[in-house]
């Protein structure tokens, strides 16, 4: 007996002696592992990166950027579905332990030591938590210190903050494949769904995936991925989560991927790229792509689409006048030519639209065309392929005309091919009379020919009343390069700067029927060196109103009011309007010698047709922070009686004020605006008359042809067109401003403005409008044929003493019915007018026919026009 009473006391010594070296045993692994833990109280107030994004002026969305794709909502915001699926799939008793689950812990160890030696990796018993502490705070290593230090953080978290917060931080960090981080994106990600849309099939996918995302891809691991989720839905009805008769339907749905829908996306890739430039620039890189920044854009997808598309066509109706560059490549053998064809990449450049095609046939009237897809065929026509004469050099060049589809395009070629759209036949009488559309001619199986074009360029536009820009459309094809025609490019704006010329005269008391003498001059631009700007036929055309000097763009003209007015007031004037900053002093920079961008000077015609009030560009209206903060604001008028009331109970209409700056007088803006107009109406843009309805604006061409501009507005709307070669050189002998800008600005405003009643420019106080001899500026005569209503400054009207700007400054010209010798002959004019020019001083001045910009002649300086 006493031994048993001694063995008993031993035991129970032996055991108390255990349990204290236990406890300090394991008090000193805590107080080890304890060391140096990170600060976790840091959760408490935890705003993890989330994905910034962009939507456009309709509400759509547009782009987003972010370093983890993240969308953040609040644990009351998450459904119940979704938060019980990954409870029972990765932690079942998380509402219950306090940070560890010592019964999985240990099942989970005796599973381990069971598998030592097997080569087979460790099973994990992690509770949510423990992953919280391990995501935010620890790494991925596979080892007994990692675990205890995880646990003993898991521990303490469960001390300091709710099971709801540890699984909203879990449910919003954890990354779950595809680049999406948190449930939010990631059913955006796999089904283009909101939380609360999942099903609980797909409320279960998404649980399966945090063991191990890229194994269980819905469409590269389709049936490993099911049977994971099938796992999870069964967890969910064994814990209750779910009946057995919503388990049998969620694992009768099929898991597929679905695409996000195209409608309720904006392709705008230009434009989105300039919003990150400048949401960088202003909030820094770290809230571009860790703050979840909202951004709502001011670009408008409509007006986007038509931008893309009116480029496009017009690049390629400029590419293709320039010849056939030939085809992409020319199969050795046309044996198994599908496979071959599977090995050509398609070019970076080529546009969705359009497709590789391989040619198998070939004569005089057609070709045959092969595709990838088997059961497609088509065929070229020669009437869709005369345009592809041969490119010869940088000359422009042609071969000979183009007279068989085998001439373009022979055996084994690979070219690009797209279906031929349908086209309008010819209206009938009936039709006509009936005002009924003529049918349409469909051309089944009939591709046309495309190569994609070496020139580039760029479209705008601009609300001109805010500034907001709607559209913009930065290079031929986003991808191939981040170059923004639009907002990057400084080229020579040429003739496109005029206006501004002028602008600077009729604020200094020129009218739009002052005449100035259009004549030779030369200027000693450096020292020893003659510069002598010309016009582009080569001949002067004697005095000529302001009005005839834009609207034929006269180069004489414009330096020789620049000259009166003074380069310094120019450069003045120019940088006032934003074209540039800083501009030099020098003649040539009134013929557009000085870079821009298309964006700065489409700006300027903006303020021109807004009444001379200054606007601020805008790609963006409003930026909210994560909160919902508005943290930038594009309009910053205050509307003192907007208020909270957002119902009528007999209120005044609130009066916004209109705060924009003044930065010229009105009166000489609406001016330049009615000369701008002429410019359509009889000028270098007669084009735009065809689209019947009021329209303004100016070509720019630069010396050689390097580029081609139009600028122009409706009274509402401001568009800007550049187009030229990445790498400057001419773009032609025959090429302008208006063959090459005007088209792509007439089928951009046709289609923008289509359905819009036509609108008036707006006509500010204090002008008078006074028919006018159109030819001479002098009132209108009984008997004048050629008369228009011209726009004068109250006080300003002509009288029957004219004034001229001539070699000898601003002088009377007394007008009796025709410029007499005495008034103004050869003996006043010390430059002698050629008699080509058709100046007669006994006969009144006849402007000559419309004439089309070109280079000016240069004596040796570059000169621009």
């Amino acid at each position: 007996m006493k031994y048993l009473r001694n063995l008993f006391w031993g035991l129970l010594s032996l055991t108390i002696i255990g349990v204290i070296v236990g406890v300090a045993g394991v008090s000193y692994i805590i107080s080890h592992y304890s060391k140096d833990l990170p600060d976790y109280s840091q959760l408490r107030n935890y705003e993890p990166p989330i994905v910034t994004r962009l939507y456009a002026g309709d509400g759509r969305f547009l782009a987003e950027f972010a370093q983890e794709k993240r969308v953040f909502i609040p644990i009351e915001a998450i459904p119940e579905i979704v938060k019980n699926a990954f409870i029972a799939a990765e932690d079942k008793n998380f509402y219950k332990h306090s940070g560890v689950d010592f019964i999985a812990t240990a099942r989970a160890l005796i599973t381990n030591l069971r598998n030592r030696g097997t080569g087979r990796r460790p099973q994990g018993a992690s509770t949510i938590t423990q992953q919280v502490a391990k995501n935010f705070f620890l790494s991925n290593e596979t080892s007994y210190e990692r675990k205890i230090r995880e646990a003993i953080l898991s521990y303490k978290m469960t001390q300091m903050m709710s099971k709801d917060h540890i699984l909203e931080l879990y449910l919003n960090q954890i990354f779950l494949g595809g680049g999406a981080y948190g449930v939010a994106a990631a059913a955006q990600h796999y089904f283009n769904k909101s939380l609360e849309e999942l099903t609980i099939a797909e409320a279960a996918y998404l649980a399966a995936l945090p063991k191990a995302p890229n194994n269980y891809h819905p469409i590269y691991n389709h049936d490993v991925a099911v049977q994971r989720r099938d796992y999870v839905i069964q967890r969910m009805q064994e814990d209750g989560y779910i009946t057995r008769a919503q388990a049998e339907l969620a694992y009768a749905v099929p898991l597929e991927m679905a695409k996000r829908d195209e409608s309720t996306v904006v392709d705008a890739p230009f434009f989105a790229e300039e919003v990150r430039r400048e949401l960088a620039d202003r909030f820094g890189e770290g809230s571009l792509y860790t703050g979840g920044l909202v951004v709502k854009t001011s670009v408008d997808p409509r007006l986007q689409d038509i931008a893309e598309r009116a480029l496009r066509n017009g690049l390629m109706a400029y590419d293709m006048r320039h010849g056939w560059r030939g085809a992409i490549k020319r199969l050795e053998t046309m044996e198994n030519w599908r496979a071959q064809l599977k090995e050509v990449a398609r070019p970076p450049a080529m546009i969705e639209q359009w497709e590789l095609a391989v040619v198998l046939e070939s004569g005089k009237d057609t070709a045959k065309l092969g595709f990838l897809d088997e059961s497609k065929s088509g065929e070229l026509r020669l009437s869709d392929v005369k345009w592809a004469q041969k490119y010869l050099n940088e000359g422009y060049s042609l071969g000979p005309a183009v007279a068989s589809v085998k001439q373009v395009a022979d055996v084994g070629d690979v070219i690009m091919v797209e279906p031929k759209p349908p086209e309008a036949k010819k209206q009938t009488a009936e039709q006509k009379a009936a005002g009924e559309a003529p049918e349409m001619q469909t051309f089944e199986g009939v591709y046309l020919l495309r190569q994609i074009p070496d020139v580039q360029g760029a479209v705008i536009a601009i609300d001109p009343h805010t500034g907001r820009i709607l559209a913009m459309q930065g290079g031929w094809k986003y991808g191939i390069s981040e170059y923004n025609r639009a907002t990057q490019a400084k080229r020579q704006p040429g003739s496109a700067f005029k206006p501004f010329v002028y602008l600077a005269g009729l604020d200094k008391g020129f009218t739009p029927a002052t005449l100035i003498l259009d004549a030779p001059m030369c200027f000693e631009d450096r020292p020893g060196h003659m510069w002598c700007p010309r016009n582009y036929s080569g001949e002067s055309y004697g005095p000529t109103t302001v009005r005839v000097g834009v609207e034929k763009s006269k180069n004489q003209m414009t330096v020789r009011l620049s000259d009166f007015l003074g380069t310094d007031l120019i450069a003045k004037y120019s940088d006032h309007f934003g074209i540039t900053d800083n501009m030099k002093p020098l003649m040539s920079n009134a013929l557009g010698a000085s870079e821009t961008t298309l964006l700065r000077i489409t700006t300027a015609y903006a303020m021109l047709v807004n009444g001379g009030k200054k606007i601020t560009p805008t790609f963006f209206d409003r930026v909210q922070d994560r909160h919902g903060k508005t943290i930038f604001r594009h309009d910053r008028r205050d509307c003192q009686y907007c208020g909270p009331k957002i119902k009528w109970e007999g209120q005044g209409v609130p009066e916004i004020p209109d705060n924009r700056e003044q930065i010229a007088d009105e009166r000489t803006a609406y001016q330049m605006v009615s000369i701008l107009e002429g410019v359509v109406q009889r000028g270098t843009a007669t084009k735009l008359k065809e689209l019947n309805r009021p329209l303004a604006g100016k070509t720019g061409t630069t010396n050689r042809s390097n580029d081609a501009w139009f600028i122009g507005f409706s009274p509402d709307l401001a568009v800007g067109v550049f187009v030229g070669f990445d790498s400057p050189r001419s773009l032609g002998k025959k090429e302008q401003g208006a063959s090459v800008a005007v088209p792509i600005f007439k089928d951009f405003m046709g289609e923008a403005l289509k359905g819009e009643p036509p609108v008036p420019f707006r006509r500010p106080p204090g002008i008078r409008s006074v028919l006018v001899n159109a030819n001479t500026g002098a009132r209108a005569n009984p008997g004048d044929s050629n008369v228009i209503w011209e726009s004068f400054k109250a006080g300003t009207e002509p009288t029957d003493t004219m004034y001229i700007l001539d070699e000898g400054g601003i002088r009377e010209l007394p007008y009796y019915g025709g410029y007499s010798e005495s008034a103004y002959g050869e003996g006043d004019y010390p430059g002698q007018i050629p008699a080509a020019a058709g100046y007669n001083p006994d006969q009144p001045y006849t402007p000559p026919p419309v004439q089309q910009e070109s280079p000016s002649v240069d004596t040796g300086t570059g000169g621009i026009y």
